[in-house]
């Protein structure tokens, strides 16, 4: 198996980080395999928030954790948050986004780390405390929050691999 292959068939989505906060190295590695991934007619609509300011990082998770109706950090206590937006204007908008998400998650667990989807970005930059966040990073236009990539060192075991289900592909020949 290739070293590409073996990284895509290990990663798994970690839900317990340890609060160290990987090093601006990593981080940058993993955000630029997030601008390399595939978009439609290479029109590059999303765009990357990188939170390390751990005061961000905590308000965030609370407006994430209101959102979703919980009592506790839906960001696992993963000290890096990458939220990855698009543009609405551009029709492949949430395809695009999803892509920069899988990569990611990718180059994250290439770099040693561990990641978690969380979702609710949408909800998030939709409320007027998200679109002030937006403003105040001076980002202008009509953007939807496609997702949350909580980054950080993996606290505990891995997790194992789960069987995938026997009906996932079908050929035609």
């Amino acid at each position: 198996m290739s070293e590409l292959m073996d990284k895509i068939v290990t990663r798994r989505s970690v839900r317990s980080f340890s609060s160290e906060m990987p090093s601006e190295e990593k981080l940058a590695e993993v955000i630029k395999a997030g601008t390399y991934a595939a978009t439609g007619r290479n029109m590059q609509s999303p765009i990357i928030i990188a939170v390390t300011n751990k005061e961000m990082r905590d308000k965030l998770s609370a407006m994430n954790a209101k959102i979703m109706g919980a009592d506790f950090d839906p960001f696992y206590g993963a000290p890096a948050i990458l939220i990855v937006l698009a543009d609405k204007n551009v029709n492949t908008y949430i395809y695009d986004g999803s892509l920069v998400m899988g990569n990611l998650m990718l180059a994250a667990h290439d770099q040693g780390l561990g990641s978690c989807w969380i979702h609710r970005a949408k909800e998030e930059f939709e409320s007027e405390e998200g679109k002030e966040i937006l403003r105040s990073l001076g980002i202008e236009g009509d953007y939807e929050g496609i997702g949350h990539c909580a980054i950080g060192y993996i606290n505990g075991e891995y997790p194992a691999d789960k069987p995938r289900k026997d009906n996932y592909v079908y050929y035609i020949k």
